[in-house]
């Protein structure tokens, strides 16, 4: 696993990111360091020269420098300090004052130096050339996914997603664990060093995230630069097409990337498809060019510049696989259909959450979890498995345990942590959310073995079922597709000659009907 942290290229990378001496080696313009140091002199009023080390990661030697021009133009001047430049204390004058004011009014940015548009392109260019195909070591696969139950079908095709640094999409029903396994793709590249910050025509664009961005131990000695490990960049329902932008912060004085750039050497999810604010062809669309070049295009004080965009594109949602077009599917062209986890696999999920939570627990509290999806006809409820459930229904119960003042999780506790579950309370009253909100998907599913079909679907929840001669029409909850039918029915042992959405809504089903269409 070191090696494959810290590869012949990345001991290169460490070896060269050494920190600059000198002017020529930052390859920053002097004029764009003095106007730094100034600013920073002038909004402390009064700081020690080690404090401006410790904002601007600039080597005493050519802060010295800069610093006595300053002092010698009349900008700031010292008012403490032994014999030692470190421990100079230094003030802003009113003449250093007026200036820096005119230069906030330009450019405000107060921070760490950044490092120059060429040195970034040198680097990232160097680590995104042969980043992919990639030989992910065993143990590094193992370690990955240590905490996902099953789904090794799901597993393999991620594994080769990242081999070969090509797109994947996830779709299945709700609570399947879509998102909490593409998380764990990240864990499967290699790291990558960026910069914190980077200077383009005298403007500075802000590139790390710690949101995103997990450090490693392992740090360059120029600390304008820092070592991440592969980042995971996560974008939902919020997501829109402005957000895809790079745009300048008046209050950082700096441009803010897009998840574009922040994903780049590793993943980009866009979870939820088709739930975003803006449209999520008008999305995708944004999304082809730097899938397909691997770089995007932003803009600097309306000056286009190239940035790295190399990430690995993965997309989920509960609806249909037909909400992407053949253009999006061809920038992920693999693809996992998670099905429903068996009894087995929840409990065990919700077992590792108690688990993880510290709670004190016996086999009963286990097994009258799984009863709540065991089969009727094996003596259980028969709800739907959930790994979302089993997660939040772990949480409820320890609250529970907590308000009740009591040492363990009972089988009782968890009987109120269950009844206290929303979607498992409707479920229990057979009460269909989908009905409610008056989202009914209606299909017709043709098949020569219907009896054996319409067993499957009773069991999958449907809410009405009608016989054709050699079709059924069932009414099934907006979240469920044609190709999660196909799917569940071929797991079934259910073989599938076409399915086909033939209404949306209950009230296009209505229009349907008087229409005499079926």
């Amino acid at each position: 696993m070191d090696e494959y942290y810290h590869n012949n290229q990345m001991k290169n990378l460490l070896d060269r990111l050494k920190q600059p001496k000198t002017l020529e080696e930052l390859r920053l313009s002097e004029v764009f360091v003095s106007d730094l140091i100034l600013k920073i002199i002038s909004s402390y009023g009064t700081i020690k020269t080690s404090r401006i080390n410790e904002i601007t990661s600039i080597h005493w030697d050519i802060l010295e420098d800069l610093i006595r021009k300053l002092e010698d133009d009349g900008f700031c001047s010292p008012v403490s300090g032994g014999f030692l430049f470190s421990s100079v204390e230094y003030t802003i004058t009113q003449k250093g004052r007026e200036k820096a004011k005119r230069i906030m009014e330009e450019n405000p940015y107060i921070g760490t130096a950044p490092v120059s548009y060429e040195n970034y392109l040198e680097i990232m260019d160097e680590q995104m050339k042969d980043r992919y195909p990639i030989e992910i070591p065993e143990e590094i696969q193992l370690e990955a996914f240590k905490d996902v139950i099953g789904v090794d079908y799901a597993k393999e095709s991620l594994i080769e997603s990242c081999t070969i640094g090509k797109g994947i999409f996830a779709y299945g029903a709700p609570g399947t664990g879509k998102t909490f396994i593409i998380s764990k793709m990240s864990d499967l590249l290699p790291p990558l060093i960026i910069p914190k910050y980077i200077e383009f025509g005298g403007r500075v664009i802000h590139l790390f995230d710690q949101d995103f961005h997990k450090t490693c131990d392992e740090q360059p000695q120029d600390t304008r630069w820092i070592k991440i490990y592969a980042p995971f960049v996560f974008t939902g329902a919020e997501l829109s097409l402005k957000e895809l932008e790079t745009v300048y912060n008046p209050n950082k004085g700096a441009y803010e990337t897009s998840p574009l750039i922040k994903a780049n050497g590793g993943i980009l999810l866009l979870d939820d498809l088709g739930r975003q604010r803006d449209d999520h062809e008008l999305i995708l669309n944004r999304l082809i060019i730097p899938m397909e070049n691997k770089k995007d295009v932003v803009y600097v004080r309306g000056v286009p510049i190239t940035v790295h965009s190399n990430f690995i594109p993965a997309f989920s949602t509960n609806l249909d696989i037909s909400i992407m077009d053949e253009a999006h599917l061809r920038r992920a062209p693999l693809h996992i259909f998670l099905k429903d986890p068996s009894v087995s696999e929840v409990a065990r999920v919700f077992k590792r959450n108690l688990d993880d939570l510290g709670e004190n627990y016996d086999d009963e509290v286990v097994k009258r979890f799984m009863k709540v999806y065991t089969p009727a006809n094996q003596g259980g409820e028969g709800l739907q498995p959930s790994f979302a459930h089993a997660r939040d229904v772990a949480q409820i119960a320890q609250a529970a345990r907590i308000t009740k003042k009591m040492d363990m999780i009972t089988p009782e506790i968890l009987e109120e942590a269950l009844n206290k579950h929303v979607l498992i309370a409707l479920q229990r009253m057979n009460i269909d959310v989908a009905q409610i909100a008056n989202k009914i998907r209606t299909f017709r599913i043709k098949s020569n073995m219907l009896d054996r079909a319409s067993e499957c679907l009773n069991h999958l929840g449907s809410l009405r079922i009608s016989v054709e001669s050699d079709a059924l029409v069932v009414d099934l909850e907006e979240n469920i597709t044609p190709a999660y039918l196909v799917e569940y029915l071929a797991s079934k042992g259910v073989a599938v000659d076409k399915v086909e959405l033939i209404a949306e809504t209950e009230k296009e089903l209505r229009r349907t009907i008087i229409e005499g269409h079926y």
